[in-house]
């Protein structure tokens, strides 16, 4: 049995994001219709046994995440120690890249990739279904990282999923700006601009095979929900989303609920040519490129 890994936690898309209908309750959460895609740029986590049973502890390399008690791998680790006994300890060195608050996912690839990590260095003790269940208590898009898929649909509050067929591999261009956008304060936008439920006539989207077959039929499946009350709040981002989608990619989209955008291109010279256009003087840039399968997975770390 090993006793460190080194694990992947890769960005997401979404394809095109629906915001159905606030719960009923007072939950403050929202059922949502969307279609995920990994992006090759990822956040890297090792993590190390200890031998203080059942204790977790953090180091960042990177920005200030808050506290350690609060930070959704540190959650997730203590869910699977939990399960397993609390037989022993872990230490996660954690390597941001993903930037935070842009909805590219970054928290919640962190806890997927914790919640395999530490469960390899237990033997594969919990068996996937309750890694799932972890997952969907954790948070909306943890258990579409947990899940192995490359691409996947989501419904509910993300954690139903169907694995998709991946999209061919393409280049792709994050943009940011230097500030952040809260999930929470997205959906309170959005509720502010729908006092009462969606009418159920929003038009006809066809989910099929052909449909997401492709980054041009993909743009026509529709936008992101978000895009109105978060560029209605935050001027520049609209202005930014402008910009990408003037330099002619196959889909461009808000990530999530903000602050950046992505945009997916032919071949890297348009990627390239797009970030010379944009520049980095009112936003920063991250060329990327999207995945055609999942990670690896987590692997022993040699001499850990």
């Amino acid at each position: 049995m090993t006793d460190a890994v080194r694990v992947a936690a890769h960005a997401k898309i979404n394809l095109f994001l629906r915001i159905l209908a606030r719960e009923h309750g007072g939950s403050g959460f929202h059922q949502l219709e969307t279609a995920f895609a990994l992006l090759e740029l990822a956040d890297e986590l090792v993590v190390r046994r200890t031998a203080t049973p059942g204790d977790v502890a953090l180091t960042v390399n990177g920005p200030d995440l808050g506290r350690a008690e609060e930070n959704l791998a540190v959650r997730a680790a203590q869910a699977v120690l939990a399960a397993t006994g609390r037989k022993f300890g872990v230490a996660i060195e954690l390597t941001k890249r993903i930037p935070v608050q842009a909805g590219l996912g970054g928290g919640s690839s962190d806890a997927a990739a914790a919640l395999h990590a530490v469960n390899a260095l237990a033997g594969g003790a919990v068996p996937r279904e309750e890694l799932l269940h972890f997952a969907a208590r954790l948070g909306s898009d943890v258990p579409f990282f947990t899940s192995g898929a490359a691409a996947a649909l989501g419904w509910g509050r993300g954690e139903r999923l169907f694995r998709l067929a991946p999209l061919p591999t393409a280049p792709a261009l994050v943009a940011f700006p230097s500030t952040g956008v809260a999930t929470p304060d997205a959906y309170r936008w959005w509720d502010e601009l729908h006092a009462a439920p969606p009418s159920p006539a929003r038009g006809p989207v066809v989910l099929d095979a052909v449909a997401l077959a492709s980054w041009g039929s993909v743009g026509r499946l529709g936008g992101n929900d978000f895009e109105i009350p978060v560029f209605g709040k935050r001027a520049e981002l609209r202005a930014l989303f402008e910009r990408l989608a003037g330099t002619r990619p196959l889909w461009v989209r808000l990530c999530g609920s903000g602050s950046a955008v992505a945009a997916v291109y032919k071949n890297p010279r348009d990627r390239d040519d797009a970030a010379t256009q944009l520049g980095e003087k009112q936003q920063r840039l991250i060329k990327t490129e999207t995945r055609a399968a999942h990670g690896a997975g987590p692997e022993p770390l040699i001499g850990g």
